[in-house]
């Protein structure tokens, strides 16, 4: 598993945007902010939620200069119908087909081979800086990944229930 200041494996991976299939490689985003999220599948229950939430938030995430990539152990081809389905992303559904990359990232569930609900803020060095695991029976809040990034981005101490523009301890 990996733990806050490691660096974040690298990644090269098929995924699917505005219904284009191509390859992304973590190495093409240095020096910029990742929101990393992995979930289990496509075409189920809680996983749209949050995928709906985070496209929604798209722009309060590249206003605060950070790239979102979606991963899961389904194909490129299945991300590119589900995000039609969705009525399109303004982020990569990336594949994870042969679960290398959640295996690396300490979020692959061993009995199912599906990615469990791991979500990974990567700051311009390629440290992790913050991370979160969760059941896959509840969603995230989408709105304390955006807090927390643009917590870790202001290179200060932060309180507890900070937002941006408040006060920071140091």
């Amino acid at each position: 598993m990996l733990t806050i200041q490691d660096k974040a494996p690298e990644f090269d991976l098929q995924g699917a945007l505005h219904d284009e299939i191509r390859t992304y490689k973590l190495q093409n985003y240095k020096n910029k902010w990742i929101v990393l999220f992995f979930y289990p599948l496509d075409f189920t229950s809680v996983c749209p939620t949050e995928i709906l939430s985070l496209n929604e938030h798209y722009d309060d995430f590249k206003k605060s200069g950070a790239e979102i990539f979606g991963i899961s152990t389904d194909s490129a081809y299945s991300h590119r119908a589900w995000a039609k389905e969705l009525g399109g992303l303004n982020f990569p559904l990336l594949s994870d087909f042969n679960k290398r990359i959640a295996h690396q990232y300490g979020v692959l569930n061993q009995t199912t081979g599906e990615a469990q609900r791991g979500t990974f803020i990567i700051d311009p060095e390629g440290k992790v800086r913050w991370l979160n695991l969760a059941s896959v029976d509840v969603g995230r809040n989408i709105g304390e990944i955006l807090r927390s990034l643009r917590a870790l981005q202001t290179g200060r101490t932060c309180p507890a229930n900070w937002q941006a523009g408040d006060p920071t301890l140091s």
